[in-house]
């Protein structure tokens, strides 16, 4: 059954409008334990089967990850992106769902900081949802609230950003919601990196989707089946 909890915290919105539309929008690799979700070669999954990800991506992986949304860049300066869903079955991966989408305005980064308009290139756990919309049947804990909402000074077409959004679990505390400003590794390293409604261009980091296909992955991802995110541009993830 999923959860749904209330944001109380004046600064946990404030700090969620400036992130994935402004100035605190940032993240990368190397956050804190609590906010990366890397692992160990001892603990790796097999990667047969996942197209496009490399050995060393694959090592990050949790052995007891069952579901991977994998984002193919389309290269390191690029704002496009493929998104593609993966279940484990067995010892290799069969491709579920895919999908167009964006990245960050000026592509990927394997050292993100804070305004750099890079989406961070990575394998991180995805444990947590929320949004301005109701529950629409999601898995993840899922936290509805108008706090999420962006401004009304921003472009029309951003409106709708964040009506339903997955945190990726990079510089931030799992088990919270989204918009918790926390980040363990300092503000340097940026913060609430998200799946989120696409605006039809590139981001100020995270990566962006259609309502169908955030759908899709808020009533799929399962945290039984320990859900990652591998992210990055092709010939990075590749490694």
């Amino acid at each position: 059954m999923q959860c749904v909890r209330s944001v109380t915290i004046a600064a946990t919105l404030l700090m969620a409008l400036s992130a994935c539309g402004g100035a605190h929008h940032a993240g990368g690799e190397g956050a804190g334990a609590e906010g990366t979700a890397t692992a160990t070669a001892s603990t790796a999954a097999s990667t047969r089967g996942l197209p496009g990800v490399g050995d060393g991506f694959g090592r990050r992986i949790p052995a007891e990850t069952r579901q991977a949304v994998v984002v193919y860049g389309d290269g390191k300066d690029s704002p496009d992106a493929t998104v593609a869903l993966y279940t484990k079955r067995g010892s290799g991966w069969e491709r579920t769902r895919s999908w167009p989408a964006h990245n960050g305005k000026k592509g990927w980064t394997v050292d993100h900081h804070e305004g750099d308009k890079r989406s961070p290139v990575g394998v991180f756990t995805l444990t947590d949802a929320g949004g301005v919309l109701p529950d629409p049947g999601a898995r993840l804990l899922y936290t509805r609230n108008a706090a999420f909402a962006a401004p009304r000074w921003w472009a029309e077409s951003h409106w709708h950003d964040f009506d339903y959004v997955i945190a990726i679990d990079y510089n931030r505390v799992k088990g919270t919601p989204p918009n918790d400003p926390t980040r363990p590794d300092g503000e340097v390293k940026g913060g609430s990196i998200w799946l989120h409604m696409d605006h039809g261009s590139g981001t100020s980091g995270c990566v962006s989707l259609s309502k169908a296909a955030m759908e899709y992955l808020l009533r799929t991802l399962d945290p039984d089946r320990h859900p990652v995110v591998v992210m990055g541009d092709k010939a990075d993830l590749k490694d």
